[in-house]
């Protein structure tokens, strides 16, 4: 039996483990568990996680729903879908669910939580992944997908060859785009490079993707935050192609002008966000590595005054 847990059913977590949990439903080698707390957990457990695609409308039954990983006992994968800045607090309550068999996957915006679970967990085997999605759970046991995108990356540098063969089987057998790239580390970066100024420009200004791309002055601060956070990225040795800037634009571009980021939306909110990991994570980095990151510096510090 291989026993899977999504810990953190929001938009990605209800999304890609909802896939799971449909295609499982019935099955005698493979149980999907799912990991969430308050009026979620209730709602999935009394009618299921409802989940709107825009390949089609499903309702997914895990094998269980709770906010007790104690009552799911170790599982052979542990998919971590919870925001960046509960990591610590989160992963010790997913202890009960982490064996030395347990394959940690953490799929968070920023860079760095697998460095963080593996000092957390040492001897655990963590791998690297990453997720393009447009997706957002829209009220208690409802998770919307939209943008036509749903894509999952991961892999690891020193992993398990069966147990990422294993993984990579169950995704796609349950219709997820699950890919085992060839440099998992410069996927995820390629993901922040668009992700990172997204959030922090749509946070700062407080305006969705189509304000943005339909102002002349807000185009200007997206290309000098893509401009520094590149240049970070070089001075940590990342390998992009020569292209990777036009590229991230591009993609920007193509998506729908009326959507916004999760920090935006908890900014909104005001709610905890992740402008840690998302914005402050590249000033830091940026001066580690000596880089001038001046846009991101002035954001960074107007948005930490609205997030107190």
């Amino acid at each position: 039996m291989t026993k899977i847990a999504i810990a953190g059913i929001g938009g990605v977590g209800g999304y890609f483990g909802g896939m799971l949990a449909k295609h499982f439903e019935d099955s005698k080698e493979v149980e999907i568990y799912f990991i969430a707390r308050g009026e979620n957990e209730k709602a999935i457990q009394k009618n299921g996680l409802r989940v709107e695609t825009t390949k089609g409308n499903f309702v997914a039954y895990p094998k269980l729903t709770t906010s007790k990983p104690e009552e799911i006992g170790v599982v052979d994968y542990l998919i971590c879908c919870t925001k960046s800045y509960d990591l610590e607090k989160s992963m010790n309550q997913l202890k009960p669910c982490i064996g030395k068999q347990t394959v940690i996957l953490p799929l968070h915006n920023g860079v760095d939580s697998s460095e963080k679970i593996k000092a957390m967990f040492p001897g655990i085997e963590v791998w690297l992944g990453c997720v393009y999605i447009v997706a957002q759970l829209s009220e208690p046991g409802l998770v919307k997908e939209t943008g036509s995108i749903a894509t999952f990356y991961f892999d690891s540098e020193n992993g398990t060859s069966n147990k990422l063969d294993r993984a990579e089987t169950l995704f796609k057998e349950a219709g997820v785009n699950a890919i085992l790239p060839d440099d998992i580390k410069q996927t995820i970066w390629k993901k922040f490079l668009f992700i990172s100024p997204m959030a922090t420009l749509t946070s700062y200004l407080d305006v969705k993707f189509g304000d943005i791309l339909s102002n002349e002055e807000h185009k200007r601060l997206l290309g000098l935050l893509l401009n520094e956070i590149k240049a970070v990225a070089d001075a940590k040795g990342i390998n992009f192609p020569d292209d990777i800037l036009e590229k991230t634009f591009a993609t920007i571009l193509a998506l729908p002008k009326d959507i916004t980021t999760s920090m935006h939306r908890d900014f909104q909110k005001g709610k905890t966000t992740e402008i840690e990991s998302l914005t402050g994570y590249v000033v830091k980095q940026g001066k580690l590595f000596n880089v001038p990151t001046p846009t991101y510096e002035m954001m960074y510090e107007d948005l930490k005054t609205r997030n107190s």
